[in-house]
């Protein structure tokens, strides 16, 4: 359960949130484009970040860019 002790990990980088435009899931409320989120882990698809409120949570990385 490796995943619970990724908000206490050291941040891999930082992304920039580019949109919020999800054609499934409502992702707006726990995102705010233009601003920074740290990254904690990261698979081939998603990036785990921590959003607004406070929680790791994984999305899809077209919602991100390198800064």
């Amino acid at each position: 359960m490796l995943h619970l002790k990724w908000k206490d990990a050291p941040t891999l980088r930082t992304v920039k949130c580019v949109h919020t435009n999800a054609s499934k899931y409502l992702v707006s409320n726990v995102l705010t484009v233009g601003q920074q989120y740290e990254v904690k882990n990261e698979t081939e698809e998603f990036i785990f970040v921590i959003d607004n409120t406070g929680k790791v949570g994984g999305f899809y990385k077209e919602y991100f860019e390198e800064l």
